[in-house]
């Protein structure tokens, strides 16, 4: 496949932190990662072969990608709420991967794949044009001092990257606990000629969505989502 890396220049917005695997994490990895884990491939990734189930005539099955998913809560529970849909979780960070195989486990959900690797180089390789439903990022981190808001994921090249891999009807769904952040996202979403905001400027939350680990802190700190 040829990569889109010269159309996409890379954002790497993230640092790898040698955090601390907990037993029940570590048991996860080892267990259930063989079910639900993908490797990276620079080729592209055949999606009913990894869910084990294919589109019909009469039904798609939509292809929901989240990027940095974090500890895996809010993933764990959209997935068991819309068994209807597939879900492909991206995380650089060992404790957030084995905390969500854990969770997959303990509910006996069979609707996520987790691949563990840098997202631009998964969006550029492994993921063809017009394959996902939708796609989430959900408070990614936000490089608050203004000398790093060029780490910041949501930039034009990634939107663009993004929208390539929508099919018609697919959606992009940001949130941020980060006022300028969020201006930063509205104003770079609303330049892209692929996408149009369904709200006017932000879209209320959604009363089924849950409360992740980091908007939780952002509500106790005062920040508006």
């Amino acid at each position: 496949m040829t990569t889109e890396s010269g159309a996409h220049p890379r954002i790497r917005s993230y640092v790898l932190r040698a955090g601390r695997v907990g037993s029940g994490q570590a048991r996860a990895l080892a267990e259930l990662g063989p079910q639900f884990m993908l490797p990276y491939q620079a080729a592209v990734l055949d999606l009913d072969a990894a869910f084990g189930r294919a589109a019909t005539d009469s039904h798609a099955v939509p292809r929901i990608l989240e990027i940095g998913f974090g500890m895996g809560e809010g993933l764990a529970e959209i997935a068991a709420a819309h068994p209807e849909n597939d879900y492909l979780g991206v995380e650089v960070h060992t404790p957030g991967v084995g905390a969500l195989l854990k969770q997959l486990g303990e509910r006996g959900l069979t609707n996520v794949r987790v691949i563990q690797h840098d997202a631009f180089e998964v969006l550029t390789q492994m993921l063809k044009p017009e394959s996902l439903a939708g796609i989430h990022i959900f408070f990614p981190d936000p490089w608050h001092k203004k000398r790093h808001h060029k780490r910041r994921l949501i930039q034009p090249s990634l939107v663009r990257l993004l929208a390539g891999r929508l099919a018609p009807g697919g959606y992009i769904h940001l949130a941020t606990d980060w006022q300028d952040y969020a201006e930063q996202m509205l104003a770079v979403l609303s330049v892209a000629p692929q996408l149009q905001n369904t709200v006017a400027d932000y879209a209320p939350r959604s009363d089924s969505g849950p409360l992740t680990e980091f908007e939780q802190r952002g509500i106790r700190l005062g920040h508006g989502v």
